[in-house]
């Protein structure tokens, strides 16, 4: 037996390439997955041990308020530290944002991981954290020194004057070295900058103040030992580690990061294989129909049916191997793309091998062997069942009515639980649990159709049937018969495409109603021309305000300030606002009350928490506000109620209300409206205003929706990457399918072209029976995920104002053009072997 699966697999090898290309880009995925992340994780494993290395403790700054902003460490504190013996030497850091403008005065690095810090020369007169390649650290005031990436990227050499911008203004530095640094952020695509301490303490605290410090230890005393000694010199809520534990929470930190990347691969992975299932058991049942003779002369001559599965089963799992094996060498090289595709974006990947785990390996080849042995399982116990007496004719064992029958009431009976279930989901009243109901839901929903899709396959098809008779004549006839003559083929091919464009479906009606309530929420509650905030996400500087409304053409202005207050026992963020603007910047619903009474240093706020909580305009409520540990009370009236929307908290007042009860305001966003609207002249006089700051971003109209709905159409974009895997496997689906049809009717096509069907006709009537295939799984998937969409989306109604379910008829239009297209590419192989058929040979073909 393990010779004729040999000779099995070696004498169709081209119905088998087709099953070893499904196996295989699944495979690929996952070996490809855990490759990359195996390898990524230990190299910033490595890399974060490099950087914990020599520091014993590390002692962080205390937070409060909001932002979490640092109070700072004194600088006794560590000189208190830098004497105990413990300690050979404790560094103060500080740390914050810092932004380098290139030669034409753009922001160089991404932003949020542009850092600037402080040059702490020890005794030597050599920071142990920084290695110089040019010149040297900062020795005054004037000077900064440059990460050796930035350098470059800037096309800066040591002597040149640098713009560099933190969250105040604009200033100009004497560029005085060069240095190589480990730090994360700038393997991530950022920036480092090197001040000279005093300059970084007023940048980003007050003088005397640090961030951070960092300790080694003397001799032979160990990290715990120096922990002990340097606790009980720090100020009160100030959080201390041994470089050992912080190196291993970053190790654990990363390990997490990548595991959601690795899940999602995954899942895909995961999906690929699934709809692969349904190609190798259609390229099995295809083969052991082209066998029907020989396994039953097999039987004949004394082989057992359990011999004769075996054999099947044996040929999957040799597939399975090769397949296996093809995939990881194809994973490994789409490790080594993903690696280097990271590192085209910007992102700097520490050095290290790639690393190939046992878990890996043969994760990858089991997933694999045991797809491919799981999905032939079916067609070989078919075969097993073949009678020796098949080998006396062509007649073998057809799938009975009443196996049918069951068939569709087990289908009925998961469908209709797994669509109750996603209902259920789509009315329930806490959003988390309604969609882990739907994603159940989905689940038997997918499965109960794919178990009824042959007997869907009738109606559905029957739709068309008089379209193709009318356009395409007895072509168009034959070939919607063709697709319903074999409902269970029919079927497994189409629930391929079904899967496919269920997911795809979903995701785009998902993502098309929230993109539209994004948009929609820019268009309705805006009528500022910019919105102006720091590239890297950190605050504003209240200075910002002030230039921006000197600006030429500044018509209306408005911050968006948050700050926090208790209310009613709980902690609430504040929106602070110019009340002066207020309307000439934003369109905001008042329900009731009066959007003027902001001027009177009176309380907004939103429906939603006025009606929970009851209030109404006239009501007095009390605010506790905190700073510097004392608690002030303040009553506000409720002036106005306004509409639920997504630019301001639950509560907005005026923003001098707030101003008393923070030492620095926490402004992440300026609204500016122009006399004239959105021109290159009113963008470029704010710029100016702001002395050409490259880390603060001026947006426009066009600019606001792509931030607030650039993330969905980017998800979108990948999502439809990943699942054009899945869709190219439900193609060699359709190929298969065909090839069976084709194989299958020899004897009718000869008859056919004896009586007068032409070469032409003959492809005709297979494309359409491609198309018709396609389409109907198309249909079906784009029906499901339709439903998915509006469920899920449901689930995040009360979340997003104004949420309206869009049904994105362009798109599922094209989807189904897509369908058609994959048909007729299909097509193109089969129906050029059925026009080739020799016809007087063909009918003699039993």
């Amino acid at each position: 037996m393990l010779r004729t699966a040999l000779r099995n697999v070696l004498a169709h090898k081209a119905r088998l390439l087709m099953t070893v290309l499904a196996v295989m880009l699944g495979v690929a995925f996952v070996s490809g997955t855990l490759v990359f992340t195996d390898t990524l994780g230990n190299a910033f494993r490595k890399q974060s041990a490099k950087g914990f290395e020599k520091i014993a403790v590390q002692v962080e700054s205390p937070t409060r308020g909001e932002g979490d902003t640092e109070t700072g460490l004194p600088a006794g504190a560590l000189a208190r530290i830098q004497g105990l013996p413990q300690v050979a030497e404790a560094t103060g850091r500080v740390t914050g944002f810092a932004g380098v403008a290139d030669q034409k005065g753009k922001l160089i690095g991404n932003g949020w991981s542009n850092t600037g810090s402080n040059f702490a020369p020890g005794k030597d007169g050599k920071d142990p954290s920084y290695d110089f390649t040019e010149g040297n650290g900062p020795a005054n005031a004037g000077e900064i020194a440059l990460d050796k990436d930035t350098a470059k990227k800037g096309k800066y050499q040591v002597g040149d004057t640098v713009r560099v911008a933190t969250s105040g203004p604009v200033a100009e530095y004497t560029l005085s070295g060069v240095f190589t640094t480990e730090l994360g952020s700038v393997s991530a695509g950022g920036s480092m900058v090197l001040f000279d301490t005093a300059v970084a303490q007023k940048q980003y605290l007050k003088p005397g103040l640090y961030s951070t410090f960092t300790v080694t230890a003397k001799g032979s005393a160990t990290d715990d030992q120096v922990l002990a000694a340097v606790k009980p010199l720090l100020p009160k809520d100030a959080d201390a580690e041994t470089g050992t534990k912080l190196a291993d929470d970053e190790a654990d930190m990363i390990k997490r990061e990548l595991s959601g990347l690795s899940t999602m691969l995954l899942a895909f992975a995961g999906i690929a294989l699934f709809v692969g299932i349904f190609l190798i058991a259609n390229t099995f049942t295809m083969l052991v129909a082209q066998r029907t003779r020989e396994l039953a002369l097999m039987r004949a001559v004394g082989a057992s049916r359990r011999q004769v599965k075996r054999s099947v089963i044996l040929e999957a799992g040799l597939v399975g191997v090769l397949a296996s094996t093809v995939g990881f060498g194809l994973g490994l090289g789409l490790a080594v793309g993903l690696r280097s595709l990271i590192g085209s974006i910007g992102a700097k990947i520490p050095n290290g091998p790639l690393v190939i785990s046992p878990t890996a390996v043969i994760s990858a080849l089991a997933v694999g062997v045991v797809v491919t042995v799981l999905a032939a399982w079916l067609p070989a116990r078919r075969a097993a069942k073949i009678p020796p007496v098949a080998a006396m004719s062509s007649v073998h064992a057809v799938a009975s009515a009443k196996s049918l029958l069951i068939r569709n009431i087990i289908g009925s009976v998961i469908t209709a639980g797994g669509l109750a279930l996603i209902g259920a989901g789509a009315g329930s009243s806490d959003g988390s649990t309604g969609r882990i109901m739907i994603a159940v839901g989905a689940f038997f929903a997918l499965i109960g159709v794919i178990v009824l899709i042959p007997q869907l396959s009738h109606p559905l098809i029957a739709l068309v049937r008089p379209l193709l008779v009318r356009f395409f004549g007895v072509s168009g006839k034959l070939a919607a018969q063709n697709a319903v003559r074999n409902p269970r083929r029919t079927g497994a091919t189409a629930s391929a495409l079904a899967i496919g464009l269920t997911l795809v479906t979903g995701l785009t009606v998902i993502g098309v109603t929230v993109g539209q309530a994004i948009d929609r929420m820019t268009t309705d509650n805006i009528r500022a021309d910019y919105l102006v905030s720091m590239s890297s996400g950190t605050p504003l500087d209240v200075s910002a305000v002030d230039a921006l409304r000197k600006a030429k053409g500044v018509e209306g202005l408005s911050r968006k300030q948050i700050g926090s207050a208790e209310v009613k026992g709980s902690e609430q963020m504040i929106t602070g606002v110019d009340p002066a603007d207020f309307d000439k910047v934003f369109s905001i619903k008042t329900l009731s009350g009066s959007l003027d009474t902001l001027n009177q240093g009176q309380l907004v706020v939103e429906e939603k928490t006025a009606e929970k909580q009851k209030y109404k305009a006239g009501d007095q409520l009390p605010l506790v506000f905190e700073r510097d540990g004392k608690k002030t009370t303040k009553t506000l009236t409720v002036g106005a109620v306004i509409a639920e929307n997504e630019l301001f908290s639950s509560y907005v007042v005026d923003h001098k209300v707030l101003d008393p009860f923070e030492e620095k305001p926490y402004l992440p966003e300026v609204w500016v409206k122009m006399a004239g609207g959105e021109t290159k002249a009113n963008e470029q006089a704010l710029v100016d205003s702001l002395g050409n700051n490259p880390a603060m971003s001026v947006m426009d109209k066009q600019d606001i929706r792509n931030f607030f709905g650039g993330m969905i159409n980017t998800m979108l974009n990948i999502m439809y990457g990943l699942l054009a895997m899945a869709l190219i496997i439900a193609i060699l689906g359709v190929v298969n399918t065909l090839a069976m049809s084709v194989f299958e009717r020899q004897q009718e096509i000869g008859m056919l072209r004896a009586i007068g069907l032409d070469r032409r006709r003959v492809k005709r009537m297979i494309r359409l029976e491609a198309v018709v295939i396609s389409v109907f799984g198309a249909v079906v998937g784009v029906g499901l995920g339709s439903f998915l969409g509006w469920a899920i989306g449901e689930t995040f109604r009360s979340s997003i104002p104004n949420y309206e379910l869009v049904i994105p008829y362009g798109r599922i239009a094209i989807f189904l053009l897509l369908a058609g297209v994959v048909g007729v590419l299909a097509s193109l192989w089969p129906a050029r072997s059925a026009a080739k058929l020799n016809m007087l040979t063909a009918i003699k073909t039993e």
